[in-house]
């Protein structure tokens, strides 16, 4: 989706996927094939004046051998010390209105939210989902635990393996095993999602 204005957020991430895709030596064409996107959809991500999906960044990321986690922490203001003050050493506050926002797949599918503001031993996520759709699977290295805080989904583990979670239901899963999840009840679910540090 395109923006009318650059976001700072999302400029922050297009140039950490900039610099990443020139510190490999590679071209915009070659990095947008090799993620499945268009050339000028990936131009206009590295400008600032789009936002990727969830599962954009997840196949952007995998085309530049690195996580979504790593490149939301690009995204996040907090990074650019505008974290709260407030916060103890040796500790993080994410405030309500903070945290890197992506959209998750589809219309009204819902979005994701980091929870952590810097370099932390695993990286908890805010998902709301909305969408009963499965999409692309994600497969990264990081042990991964959801659970399901409200509402009613399912995880396809990739292998004929299907998972039903409802409210209060956790499902851990090993790194590198390819997971996607669905809405299967009436209302969007609400997730949290901790993935282990790389």
């Amino acid at each position: 989706m395109a923006l009318e204005e650059p976001d700072a957020a999302q400029a922050s991430l297009g140039a950490e996927i900039r610099r990443r895709r020139k510190q490999q030596d590679t071209t915009l064409a070659n990095l947008a094939a090799q993620a499945g996107i268009s050339h000028s959809f990936l131009s206009q991500l590295e400008r600032g004046y789009a936002r990727p999906s969830m599962t954009t960044l997840e196949r952007i990321a995998r085309a530049l051998g690195t996580t979504q986690v790593s490149l939301m922490l690009a995204a996040d203001p907090g990074r650019a010390g505008n974290a709260p003050a407030d916060a103890p050493p040796g500790a993080q506050i994410v405030r309500a209105d903070q945290g890197a926002v992506l959209p998750q797949t589809g219309d009204d599918a819902g979005h994701a939210r980091l929870l952590v503001n810097g370099d932390a031993a695993f990286y908890p996520q805010e998902h709301a989902l909305g969408t009963r759709e499965y999409g692309d699977f994600y497969r990264h290295e990081q042990d991964e635990w959801l659970h399901v805080v409200s509402g009613e989904i399912e995880v396809d583990l990739s292998d004929g393996r299907i998972v039903e979670l409802r409210t209060g239901d956790s499902l851990y899963y090993a790194g590198g095993i390819p997971h996607r999840w669905r809405l299967v009840g009436p209302d969007v679910a609400h997730l949290i999602v901790v993935q282990a540090s790389a």
